[in-house]
């Protein structure tokens, strides 16, 4: 199976297409788009999360894993769109959550009970209601730990308190994971994105994390004066007991020859990628290198060959934009051209994030139009990550730029007009037509 150096276009779908009118990006949407996802040349699309979901972490935090959730559509459309895909040369990789769940989800509810076995599901921790376990925090703010009156006990959440850990400790949570897996191989899906693949593990003993300089401190997955960055994450995650976890995934997936992406927030994020993506582990993985604050184009080069050189038998996946970072072209302040050029140069796999073909910039998001909890618990200093999840311009012509015929869940940006599809695709030298050009360079380079 041939996968290395392939390009991966993310769709947030929320944010791409609205079939139904409903403001909602939708499955169908995406199947409505599949010639523009086509004749951009892309290899592989990534879907962020669709499952059944309360949407407090907007499908982060799941209530069901088999089920697409209403808003987006049904199992059957999402069938549907993996067959498009297939008969257009287009592979789908969907975004999977293994580390928590909702709090919603009947294994939870089921923990919290002390009910059908479930009991050691989740990571649970008695204590002293007014002293948490130990100092993890989470990423999201606060202690990592949530006291639950029904069972009399703490219970680990490394981002939301509705976002509670899996215990992969019990070998029970290990297997239901690997049978989640298997239910989408055997829908067809052809990978998976991993979503913070190295938190699945936590340390049994509940050590303290030690921590750490304040000088040494570089926000990789998280905000500038989050607290989460002064401590060095030795016990909470990127535990040693991943690497063998992701061994079995590797096993199951080659018996589809599925692939898999993982990512990786961590202290050392690059040395985790070599651990956990090379032949026998995940097939890539990426961090957040290039989606921090501090990137630098002509810095690029050097972290790509460095990593090369060190890691001769791993894998790399690079992008400069996603769903959690601000858009390339805000942050490296530069065109937009001379950025795609450099991303579609590099060895390893790529990933490109809806609009960032067009050269969309970051939007400015009024705090009152603010929908990530995210940004509302760190307001004003991190605005959240709302600015690159806008709405995608379709058509300048019509209202919302043609990503709804209804107001949308997130405000759109009145300066993408001059962005549209439609305008770019009529203009020989638009970034989505150079974007398109560099892609099939790409394939001849590659």
């Amino acid at each position: 199976m041939d996968w290395k150096n392939k390009v991966i276009y993310q769709i947030y779908p929320r944010s791409f297409y609205d079939s139904s009118g409903s403001g909602i990006g939708d499955i169908e949407g995406i199947i409505q788009k599949v010639d523009y996802l086509k004749n951009l040349s892309v290899d592989y699309i990534w879907i962020s999360p669709f499952f059944k979901s309360p949407q407090k972490d907007f499908g982060y935090d799941v209530s069901s894993y088999r089920e697409v959730d209403p808003i987006f559509g049904s199992n059957d459309d999402l069938k549907r769109l993996v067959d498009v895909c297939h008969k257009n040369g287009l592979k789908v990789i969907i975004d999977l959550v293994l580390s928590h769940t909702s709090d919603e989800h009947p294994w939870f509810k089921q923990s919290e009970n002390k009910a059908n076995n479930f009991d050691d599901w989740y990571v649970w921790c008695d204590g002293d209601f007014n002293q948490p376990p130990n100092n993890w925090l989470s990423v999201f703010g606060g202690p990592s730990w949530k006291w639950s009156t029904n069972r009399g006990a703490y219970y680990l959440h490394n981002f939301l308190e509705s976002q509670p850990d899996l215990n992969f400790h019990n070998i029970e949570v290990q297997k239901q994971m690997l049978e989640e897996i298997k239910f989408w191989l055997d829908f067809g899906i052809d990978g998976f994105r991993f979503d913070v693949i190295n938190f699945l593990f936590h340390d049994k003993n509940f050590r303290d994390n030690p921590l750490k300089d304040p000088k040494d401190v570089r926000p990789l997955g998280f905000n500038k004066g989050n607290p989460y960055g002064l401590q060095i994450h030795k016990y909470d995650n990127t535990r040693p007991e991943t690497e063998d976890y992701v061994k079995k995934i590797r096993s199951l997936l080659n018996r589809y020859n599925a692939i898999s992406i993982g990512e990786i927030v961590a202290d050392e994020p690059m040395d985790v990628i070599a651990r956990y993506a090379k032949k026998d582990s995940l097939h890539m993985a990426y961090c957040f290198e290039f989606l921090s604050d501090d990137f630098q184009l002509d810095k690029v080069d050097e972290v790509v060959n460095l990593f090369f050189k060190k890691n001769k038998e791993s894998w790399p996946c690079w992008s400069f934009s996603n769903h959690d970072a601000k858009r390339i072209v805000s942050r490296a302040n530069m065109d937009s051209k001379k950025i795609m050029k450099k991303l579609l140069e590099l060895k390893g796999n790529i990933c490109i994030y809806q609009g960032e073909e067009l050269g969309l910039p970051e939007t400015i998001v009024d705090f009152d139009d603010i929908q990530d909890p995210f940004g509302k618990s760190f307001w004003p200093e991190f605005k959240g990550r709302d600015g690159c999840r806008t709405p995608m311009p379709w058509d300048s012509n019509l209202s919302y730029f043609g990503f709804s015929n209804s107001m949308p869940w997130l405000k759109h940006n009145e300066n993408y007009k001059k962005l549209s599809v439609n305008l770019q695709e009529k203009d020989p030298d638009s970034m989505l037509n150079y974007t398109k050009k560099l892609i099939l360079e790409r394939k001849k380079l590659f």
